[in-house]
């Protein structure tokens, strides 16, 4: 059978109107003989006020019933879309994940898909029907509704992809694909025809909010190629692939930014054995996510000076852990505001030389001071003012000839 997985996210069934397109889109497949399994997300938003309520009736809400609530959402998308498409003159029909099963293993809000039992929705597709299937969610081993968390409808579309072996899977979305930099903060921005699994996977770690690290993950382990597009145009979008399938002469394929961090350093701290786990470990424990970490050791080689970025939104508690955590001592705490990470990223910094230097004399040029480096093979991240965020991506963009088109 030639099978494609196509998946639809919450802007793209965000109201009725937009479900209709997308039921025009699907059928667009099925006339090309296809034989089409969707994946839908929630309507945009919907997610959002099913937490809320469970707020205003618990500050402990429990957490299976939490994914009971969530997982309600994609039901109502689900069931919207194969009306649609009954209506007009296709058999189809909604599959909860339970239905299916889609089984998952891991805790309550945040499970993996473990396996997919295929039968039902093999015979399904061989008469002739459109399954429409709930993203987002699976059946733990205790029989109770599931969620696989943020990007959790991605990450269904890619598995379902992996166990009906299909030729395609497609995420339709509301942006056309995956750009240079962010196109609503930078115009010139350029649609990327092919990008690496993990470039992409950099870049959605880094700011990017096409796809979820997690999602770009499991398609790269399974190597499922994904093709991003809008559901709202008939323009091709982006192949996300592995690197053997790229014929690319760019150094740099994208260069993303983040606009919600703070950076703390802590002055002074004694240097021995299990200081940095000390520091680190309470953190990780309040699901504080901390990101650029350089340390600097001073001359006498018994003190050193660490920093390290975090988001903006947990820097009162970062502060309140580090000053109650008694195993640590140090001279002189310090926080900074108002500070954005800029990385750009590519392969084929792998084996060309310069790009380092050509980065930073690109943002010297611009008097934008650099307060801190990171680096990896593909990626390199520095974080500067956060004032200076458009004049950094403007002067790497064009450093790096972005511009033109790929």
């Amino acid at each position: 059978m030639k099978i494609v997985v196509l998946k639809f996210g919450g802007t793209s069934v965000g109201t009725i109107k937009k479900i209709k397109r997308v039921a025009k889109i699907i059928i667009d497949y099925k006339k090309k003989n296809y034989k089409v399994i969707v994946v839908s997300s929630a309507m945009s938003g919907v997610t959002n006020e099913l937490i809320k309520k469970s707020f205003e009736i618990s500050n402990g809400f429990s957490e299976s019933e939490h994914d009971v609530l969530v997982s309600s959402g994609e039901q109502v998308a689900c069931s919207l879309i194969a009306g649609r498409l009954i209506h007009d003159g296709y058999e189809s029909r909604s599959w909860l994940s339970w239905q299916i099963p889609i089984l998952t293993k891991g805790k309550y809000k945040n499970s993996r898909i473990n396996q997919i039992n295929k039968g039902n929705i093999i015979k399904y597709l061989k008469k002739g029907g459109i399954p429409v299937v709930t993203g987002f969610q699976g059946l733990n081993d205790e029989n109770r509704i599931t969620t696989i968390g943020r990007g959790g409808s991605d990450a269904s579309a890619i598995m379902l992809a992996k166990f009906f072996k299909a030729e395609r899977c497609i995420i339709y979305t509301d942006v056309e694909g995956v750009y240079t930099t962010d196109p609503n903060k930078l115009k010139n921005a350029k649609k990327i025809k092919t990008i690496s699994y993990e470039e992409m996977l950099e870049m959605a770690s880094l700011g990017a909010k096409v796809m979820q690290p997690v999602s770009i993950q499991d398609a790269r382990l399974n190597r499922i190629d994904i093709e991003v597009r809008s559901s709202f145009s008939k323009k091709s979008g982006t192949l996300i692939t592995k690197r053997s399938n790229i014929i690319n002469n760019k150094i740099v394929t994208g260069i993303s930014s983040t606009q919600n961090d703070s950076k703390v350093s802590l002055i002074g701290v004694r240097d021995k054995p299990g200081v940095a786990a000390a520091i680190f470990k309470p953190l990780s424990k309040n699901l504080i996510n901390v990101d650029m970490v350089v340390q600097n050791i001073s001359a006498n080689g018994k003190e050193t000076d660490l920093t390290f970025t975090i988001k903006t939104d947990d820097l009162n508690k970062t502060k309140k852990i580090i000053q109650q955590n008694k195993t640590i001592n140090y001279r002189k705490l310090l926080f900074e505001k108002g500070v954005s990470k800029i990385s750009v990223i590519g392969v084929g910094m792998i084996t060309t030389p310069g790009v380092t230097f050509r980065m930073f004399q690109s943002l010297a040029n611009e008097k934008i001071n650099i307060k801190v480096i990171s680096t990896s093979e593909i990626k390199i991240s520095v974080l500067i003012d956060k004032k200076n965020t458009q004049k950094a991506l403007i002067a790497l963009h064009k450093e790096f000839k972005l511009d033109k088109k790929k």
